[in-house]
């Protein structure tokens, strides 16, 4: 028993004096990573003073630690400021847009146009900036081409109604319902054929061809049976008619008159011969006898 006693007492000793060595060895290594961490800092703060020392001698050296100090915090601030703030909507503007438009001011026209262009708005129901852009423009190729501009935009009212996008069951396109299949080769020198649904170029196109019609028909009213595709037949279902007696309400609007938006442009039927023009039609277009000896079976049609 005795021997037992000494044993456990050697091994408590054993045991005081390890956990004493160990209390020491971890004393000492935590004075040690003080004195480095204390020397450390030290060195530190010299390193530092040091620097900025040398910093305040050279201005070029301070003028580039304070630049890009700034720009750092400047980072630092829009990191948060994106971080804080909802997601941002995507930029749509387009300034140039405004080059693409087809507008124009109906203070800018004439009186004559200004009054055919709100006089259409309201008919028609479409903006007056448009409506004033496509009637200066039928001036403008009218007096070009020698048509009255009120007959071109009478063409344009009676096909489409100022719908730049209208299309018919056959493929006619546009304000002026233009073949485009037919007449792609006129819209080579506009970019092509989708330049169709461009209003403006719409406009010229429509009036080369109307301008062709009239001249291989003879006359007006052939003309205009012509552009509708009625050239063989000669019924065009009082197509040449509705447009004469549109154009006569835009002469009238022109001209100062007043006439209500809801006037009919359609006139009562007339019986007649067959041979004989209608007595309310305009005065022909008299052509050369060129343009009047050539056939008009090969117009080319737009229906």
């Amino acid at each position: 028993m005795s021997s037992l006693k000494q044993i456990c007492s050697s091994a408590r000793s054993w045991h005081a004096s390890a956990l004493a060595s160990a209390a020491v060895f971890l004393r000492d290594v935590g004075h040690g990573m003080l004195e480095i961490a204390h020397n450390s800092l030290a060195l530190l703060g010299l390193l530092t003073l040091g620097a900025v020392l040398f910093a305040s001698g050279r201005a070029d050296v301070r003028h580039a630690i304070e630049t890009e100090t700034l720009s750092w915090l400047q980072a630092r601030q829009e990191a948060r400021q994106q971080a804080e703030a909802p997601e941002a909507e995507p930029d749509l503007g387009e300034p140039d847009a405004i080059l693409r438009a087809t507008a124009a001011d109906p203070k800018d026209l004439s009186r004559a146009q200004a009054s055919v262009a709100l006089w259409l708005s309201r008919r028609y129901h479409v903006a007056p900036e448009p409506v004033s852009r496509l009637v200066q423009e039928a001036w403008n190729v009218g007096a070009l081409v020698n048509l009255d501009p009120t007959l071109i935009l009478s063409v344009m009212a009676v096909e489409s109604s100022f719908n730049p996008f209208a299309q018919s069951p056959v493929g006619a396109q546009g304000l002026m319902q233009v073949m485009t299949k037919i007449h792609d080769d006129k819209y080579e020198a506009f970019g092509g054929k989708h330049a169709a649904f461009d209003p403006v170029t719409n406009l010229r196109v429509g009036v080369q061809i109307l301008k062709e019609c009239i001249a291989r028909a003879g006359s007006l009213d052939a003309g205009l049976r012509a552009y509708v595709g009625a050239a063989n037949s000669g019924e065009d279902g009082g197509y040449a008619a509705k447009v004469l007696a549109h154009q006569s309400l835009l002469r009238l609007v022109a001209s100062g008159g007043h006439v209500r938006t809801t006037a009919s442009a359609t006139p009562a039927p007339k019986p007649r011969p067959a041979a004989v023009e209608p007595a309310a039609a305009p005065v022909e277009q008299t052509l050369p006898p060129a343009a009047q000896a050539a056939p008009a079976d090969k117009v080319a049609l737009l229906h």
